[in-house]
């Protein structure tokens, strides 16, 4: 994909980000399901890592390689004529000059836009880089997208939320994306969270537009939107949902022999038409 044609698609990813119409992000893992969520008329396709790791053999939390993640975001992108948004979990390496490399990489797949996360898997859990860290990687990423020529859209997560919190769990998490801010992230994420009080908090107190992570007991879009949530998204949920489906026809087949599961399958033809390039 060439330069101008990533870098008008940036551009469009981050006005929807900075429209004050909440953005809703539905996740996709493979082509087939990005194919389903453009023809659902969504604007954007952002990707699963949770889902491209299980559908590739992996558990999620940056098990799955770099290439192989990559090699799916390229996929998708060469199926959608939508911008493309790339989980790329912690960015994958350990250094600022890797995750810049991920952003030149990412780009190269025909993606205009990721998720960088502030936090490492450890033997005890997830664990937040330093701070002085994760902004420097920030910093790598956006160096990276200038000498690209495209404004790569940097979604910078915090995981100050995660395992439900703590009392510095606000505060950490306006320092932070204040920084990540001031640093060249386009948006601020932060997963782990549903009280839509501590979310209106959130959005008066960090200087920038924020992405909530939403699961089955989130608030809902219209209750996000009213308390100025720019972008929702649904991480694993499709393709959890998907393997949840496969999982209960199994146990049906195997069990009692029926095919009634399958019922409100798509039509072969019917995907079959979704995949034929426009």
């Amino acid at each position: 994909m060439d330069v101008i044609t990533l870098a008008a698609k940036a551009q469009k990813l981050k006005s929807l980000i900075d429209d004050p119409d909440i953005l809703v992000l539905p996740n996709s893992w493979d082509a087939g399901s990005a194919r389903i969520v453009e023809e659902a008329g969504f604007p954007v396709i952002a990707t699963s890592s949770g889902g491209v790791a299980w559908s590739m053999g992996y558990p999620d939390g940056e098990h799955i390689s770099r290439d192989d993640m990559l090699s799916v975001v390229k996929r998708i992108s060469c199926s959608v004529d939508l911008p493309v948004t790339a989980d790329m979990e912690t960015g994958y390496g350990d250094t600022p000059r890797i995750v810049a490399d991920t952003v030149t990489a990412t780009l190269g797949a025909g993606a205009v836009g990721a998720n960088f996360e502030d936090s490492q898997s450890s033997s005890s859990g997830r664990k937040l880089r330093e701070l002085e860290d994760s902004v420097e990687r920030i910093k790598a990423a956006r160096a990276a997208a200038v000498s690209a020529g495209v404004h790569f859209v940097i979604n910078a997560r915090t995981d100050t939320f995660h395992g439900g919190g703590n009392d510095q769990s606000f505060a950490d998490a306006v320092r932070r994306g204040n920084a990540y801010m001031q640093a060249g992230a386009d948006c601020i994420f932060i997963p782990f969270l549903n009280d839509i009080d501590i979310i209106k908090r959130l959005v008066n107190a960090i200087q920038g537009p924020i992405n909530i992570l939403a699961g089955a007991s989130a608030p809902t879009v219209p209750d996000l939107e009213e308390a100025g949530v720019a972008r929702v998204s649904i991480g694993g949920l499709f393709s959890l949902l998907s393997y949840s489906h496969v999982r209960t026809a199994c146990r049906k087949l195997k069990d009692e022999g029926t095919f009634r599961w399958a019922e409100d399958a798509l039509a072969h033809p019917e995907m079959n038409g979704l995949m034929v390039p426009g």
